[in-house]
């Protein structure tokens, strides 16, 4: 503990009667006392005057003429106010030098030595705790004390007086002492500006808190952290701190020998540089409350409170939160009020916190609060949250149940509560929101909300495929196809060099399984890899005979370009037909329409005629009538388009006669009703008890009536490609 804080000798005393005023009927005297560089001011009346030295003349046998006498007469006016104004300050100014060492109780109370006077200060204090002590630590109460009254005793401490200067027992300092080091909860709170009518600033007086040996909880306010002295003997006992208007550092709080030792490290840490200072760490503090003070940033020292569960930062003027991944525990945090701006990667410094507050920040995003998956209880009231989207950064938490958004800019938005409740999902009842519970009407808005966010992100990855189709098909279209011209005549069986594309129509669904045509193709001019496309699709309609439209009808448009994959093919062979359509029965079915899976080779030299391919149905040979080099241009728009209304139209065409098919059945089947009525009526005389063979556990056997069985048979028709006629 340094010793200049703290004067060595007790100050001289001075007593002055400035001045006086008139109350009611009577004079009020004005006193000045000077202890050092302490001054206060006292004002009595001349009946006070009396009082006082009538106890003085029965206890310390003062002298009785010594006080000047009274008049009943003209006692208000101002040459008897000035004269009698003199001679009583005489009489104080001699009482001080009657007792220089130790001031009569009468006298110290008269002058307010017990308020501003270190020793009447103590002896007051000392008096207070002989009656009280002992009740307040057995009740576990918080007891509070002064600055003032802290640093008297810490200067009392320093001077070598005795510890009862009055001789009275009951103003020992060691009634204090006692007191102190029994002591468990401490409140300290200083006052701005000057205490009382004195020139005090308490939070200039420097106080010692080593008195204290076994605190675990204290309260400072209104202190300065720089008059504080003590503060770490308290490492080893205090559980919770609270530091309040006394501080613009967490450094000199936490480690005061900072400002001795500038290369320090906490104890028990790996350092790689050298240090001046190993500093013990707070053992068993687990609260630690700074709040309303002036810092600005969290600095290094929290690296000494590695058990804080419990941290409160709130009306700082903190812009960034650092250095917080040092304190493993932290349960609960406050940040509120603060000019925090944004918080980037919390969960990297913040933990597995459960409550955090931010509210009175400026905070626009939350896209650093992800990841706090522990995360019970958020305030983010009264900052500047405007975007609803920000609410899905925090929407999948699955920890939080109470959240605060008041007084932010979205809370203006319509149906404001019901939308935030839909970035939770699943867990929208479990949310509290700005401290109301969620009601079932807005329960149900919610389901309505995340039906219509389904439906429009279903939408949106629909729309997102569409795109990527596009541009895989304007880069295919665009990239050139990669032509072999030096390779050698193969001697045996064609190598399988030719590409394969699969290319469905816009109105069929691609078939995994397909019937591919694989002949070796010989050119003249080249035998090389030959590109060869798949034509996929797995629909079926049945189309009557009649329905299936010529070949010629729908030529593809005067815009495809033929020659962009087909650089060597004549024009006459280009000029195919665009569909290669059957007919083909199996099964003894009638006539139908089967898409089949062809593999359709051609040569990309040659291409002197298209090769035969199977039906997978039937085995029948077929051509294909759709020319290679419009099957692998075939993404063109306006032919797709032209293809796909064609197709439509032989749908609605067979939907139209299975209609009229249809109720020719319905007819046939109530003349069989009818007849089975018959049949029923018949079959109930009958006896019951016999059991057909073919039910003999008692239950009836179910089966497909013939005529089902034939209409089922009746139903599989397929579309087969048949040989096309050699140009």
């Amino acid at each position: 503990m340094e010793s200049s804080p703290f004067p060595e000798e007790v100050p001289d005393r001075r007593v002055c009667v400035v001045g006086s005023e008139l109350v009611e009927n009577y004079t009020v005297y004005i006193i000045d006392v000077t202890d050092g560089d302490h001054k206060w001011t006292v004002k009595h009346r001349y009946s006070d005057f009396h009082d006082l030295h009538e106890k003085l003349v029965a206890e310390k046998k003062v002298d009785r003429g010594l006080l000047p006498p009274k008049k009943m007469l003209g006692k208000n006016s101002k040459s008897l106010v000035e004269r009698r104004q003199k001679e009583l300050e005489l009489y104080l100014q001699t009482l001080l030098l009657q007792f220089p060492q130790a001031t009569p109780a009468p006298l110290a109370c008269f002058l307010h030595f017990h308020l501003y006077e270190i020793n009447g200060i103590t002896a007051a204090l000392a008096e207070d705790l002989f009656h009280k002590g002992e009740q307040l630590l057995q009740a576990g109460e918080v007891f509070s004390l002064h600055p003032l009254q802290l640093y008297s005793v810490s200067q009392q401490l320093r001077l070598a007086k005795p510890t009862c200067c009055n001789g009275d027992a009951k103003t020992d300092l060691g009634h204090i002492l006692d007191f102190t080091c029994r002591l468990r909860y401490l409140k300290m709170s200083g006052t701005r500006g000057p205490v009382g009518t004195s020139n005090i600033q308490e939070s200039s007086l420097p106080f010692d808190l080593s008195v204290f040996k076994s605190l675990l909880q204290i309260e400072i306010s209104e202190c300065s952290s720089q008059q504080i002295r003590g503060l770490s003997s308290l490492r080893s006992s205090l559980a919770t701190l609270s530091i309040h208007y006394s501080t613009e550092t967490m450094m000199a709080i936490l480690v005061p020998e900072a400002s001795e030792f500038s290369q320090w490290e906490p104890e028990g840490a790996e350092s790689g540089c050298p240090v001046t200072a190993v500093i013990p760490v707070w053992r068993n503090l687990t609260t630690l409350d700074m709040s309303h003070n002036c810092i600005s940033t969290i600095d290094s020292s929290v690296k000494l409170i590695p058990k804080v569960e419990f941290l409160d930062l709130s009306y700082n003027q903190l812009s960034t939160v650092e250095n917080l991944q040092h304190l493993y525990n932290l349960v609960h945090v406050d940040l509120s009020y603060n000019s925090l701006r944004v918080l980037e990667a919390a969960h990297t410094r913040l933990g597995n916190i459960k409550t955090l507050s931010l509210a009175g920040n400026q905070l626009d995003q939350l896209t650093g609060l992800t990841k706090l998956y522990s995360l019970v209880n958020l305030d983010l009231s009264h900052n500047q949250l405007a975007q609803l989207e920000e609410i899905r950064n925090i929407g999948s938490l699955p920890c939080l149940e109470k959240l605060n958004l008041s007084s932010n800019p979205m809370c203006i938005i319509p149906d404001y509560r019901t939308k935030v409740l839909a970035q939770f999902g699943d867990r929208a009842a479990e949310v509290c929101l700005d401290g109301k519970v969620t009601t079932e009407k807005e329960l149900d808005t919610v389901e309505v909300l995340k039906a219509i966010q389904k439906a429009k992100e279903v939408k949106d990855r629909m729309s997102s495929g569409d795109k990527k189709i596009s541009e895989e098909t304007r880069l295919s279209a665009a990239a050139p196809p990669h032509l072999s011209s030096s390779s050698p005549p193969s001697s045996s069986t064609s190598s399988t060099c030719c590409s394969t594309s699969a290319l469905a129509p816009p109105a069929v669904t691609s078939s995994s399984s397909s019937s591919t045509s694989s002949s070796s193709s010989s050119c003249p001019a080249q035998q090389s890899a030959c590109p060869s496309q798949e034509v996929t699709s797995r629909e079926e309609a049945t189309v009557p005979r009649s329905v299936l439209p010529p070949v010629d009808t729908a030529p593809p448009p005067a815009s495809f370009n033929t020659n962009t994959h087909l650089l060597s093919a004549d024009s006459a062979q280009v000029q195919q037909p665009a569909v290669s359509l059957s007919e083909h029965t199996h099964c003894g079915a009638p006539p139908r329409i089967t898409t089949t899976t062809l593999t359709i080779t051609a040569c990309c030299v040659c291409s002197s005629r298209p090769v035969e391919a199977t039906c997978f149905s039937c085995s029948a040979a077929s051509c294909p009538l759709l020319s290679p080099h419009l099957l692998s241009s075939s993404f063109n728009k306006d032919f797709i388009t032209q293809l796909s209304h064609h197709l439509s139209s032989i749908v609605k065409e067979q939907k139209r006669n299975s209609t009229e098919e249809d109720e020719k059945e319905e007819e046939r089947e109530e003349e069989k009703t009818s007849e089975s009525r018959e049949v029923q009526s018949h079959v109930e005389g009958t006896d019951v008890g016999s059991l057909s063979p073919g039910s003999r556990d008692g239950y009836f056997e179910m089966g497909l009536d013939d005529s089902v069985e034939e209409s089922v048979c009746s139903s599989s028709t397929s579309l087969a490609v048949p040989p096309a006629e050699e140009a």
